[in-house]
């Protein structure tokens, strides 16, 4: 009781702190899209002054670098400079549809947002992303699905031409070699230059030609497109 009361009366006073305990996440996310691929993922936690995206902003140089070419390392290394911790490409590669990336585990320490992004292929700066979800303190198994964003970087002209650098028009490829070629480019009128929901692809069926390189039949898409679980121990 004595000792009880002494810590009680220190703690009280500032001169013993309580030693928080780290939470320890698992995460899996599912790329739920029926032809689309996303390039390596970045899972973050970080604090609240942290973002990866914030819809309704401009698109930082980072996050410009990921949507239109999917390298999230500038992403990565500002989250970590900013004592946050992450998984970069978990999946080791490209998730291709259908598929999952399971089991990713995060010790967050004092970071209590959780954040994710990735590029679809084939767009041209469409990304799949989660901005700062508040980690649960309780443990348990917390189900929740993502939207595409469109970055505002850069038109969505459906031309697949290897351009894959920060402020060159064009789509990287198509991974699942499922893209057409000579398409003349799509004029979709948009001209929303912030980070918004994604309309989804046009597309046609011309592979030889046409307006698109995109096969309306397999790379357009309806939100959501990913699924993910956190488990939080």
């Amino acid at each position: 009781m004595k000792r009880t009361l002494i810590n009680a009366s220190l703690l009280a006073a500032g001169l013993v702190s309580m030693a928080s305990s780290a939470a320890e996440i698992e995460v899996s996310v599912t790329n739920l899209t029926h032809g689309n691929h996303f390039t390596p993922l970045l899972i973050a936690a970080h604090n609240s002054d942290s973002h990866l995206f914030h819809v309704g902003d401009t698109a930082t140089a980072a996050l410009q670098k990921m949507a239109e070419g999917g390298d999230v390392s500038d992403l990565d290394a500002a989250v970590m400079g900013a004592s946050g911790v992450t998984s970069a490409n978990p999946a080791g590669g490209l998730l291709a549809p259908g598929m999952s990336v399971n089991d990713v585990m995060l010790d967050t320490g004092d970071n209590m947002y959780l954040s994710i992004v990735a590029m679809l292929l084939p767009t041209n700066d469409a990304f799949v992303g989660l901005d700062s979800w508040k980690i649960p303190t309780e443990a348990g198994s917390y189900t929740f699905y993502l939207n595409a964003y469109d970055a505002g970087t850069e038109a969505n002209d459906e031309i697949i031409n290897g351009g894959g650098m920060s402020g060159v028009p064009g789509i990287p490829a198509a991974p699942g070699g499922d893209g057409g070629a000579n398409g003349t480019g799509v004029m979709d009128g948009a001209g929303n230059t912030y980070v918004h929901i994604h309309p989804g692809v046009l597309g046609d069926t011309d592979p030889a030609g046409g307006a698109s390189d995109l096969d309306s039949r397999i790379h357009r898409w309806l939100n959501p497109v990913a699924k993910v679980v956190v488990t939080v121990k």
